[in-house]
């Protein structure tokens, strides 16, 4: 089973370097930090959007669902497996359209709805002030720099004090998502990255 698993990693190499996020039961593969495909031990699953929705449907693929305790999930992710099985180039150009689409999409998300720093997650005017205050203008600063950056450029403006909670906050705003959700993997990577 780990041997599919490891056989979808290197394949996926070619389409550029890529990190791995555990998601959904599986491992979510992000490249730009944009998710666009979720990998189990038995099954790669592609995410949709746009003019590939229809495609996938087509070619007969089948939405990845979520079991969560009493709750079952759909999300826009297609089953590709057969046909990365048996058409490797035809897999490849799903995979191509896929990223575009979810870069496309991770972009213009950050780009249309967060103009400002508070309307990114966990954010909220007096963070804003304060990431402003410590010399971060505008939210394609505060995405370029990261969450370590940013948490020590308000460390140094703010006193030595800070709660670690903000620096996952920051984090989370990065990623779209509630503090809270960090895995503990991640929150360990950004407190080395602060020593």
């Amino acid at each position: 089973m780990h041997l599919f698993k490891e056989e979808l990693f290197n394949f996926l190499q070619k389409f550029g370097e890529f990190d791995k996020r555990s998601m959904f039961g599986g491992t979510g593969i992000f490249l730009n930090g944009a998710m666009y495909a979720i990998i189990t031990d038995k099954a790669i699953y592609l995410r949709g959007g746009d003019e590939l929705d229809h495609q996938l449907v087509e070619l007969g693929c089948e939405k990845f669902r979520h079991i969560k305790r009493s709750t079952t999930a759909v999300v826009n992710y297609y089953d590709i497996t057969t046909l990365y099985v048996s058409d490797k180039a035809l897999s490849s150009d799903l995979i191509n359209q896929s990223i575009n689409v979810s870069v496309l999409e991770k972009a213009d998300k950050l780009s249309d709805k967060s103009k400002r720093i508070r309307d990114l997650p966990n954010m909220r005017l007096t963070l804003e002030r304060m990431v402003k205050k410590a010399g971060i203008p505008d939210v394609s600063s505060f995405l370029s720099l990261g969450a370590a950056e940013v948490y020590r450029k308000v460390r140094q403006s703010q006193g030595k004090d800070l709660d670690v909670k903000l620096l996952w906050m920051f984090a989370g705003a990065i990623d779209g998502c509630h503090w809270s959700l960090l895995k503990d993997d991640d929150k360990q990577k950004l407190l080395r990255a602060l020593e």
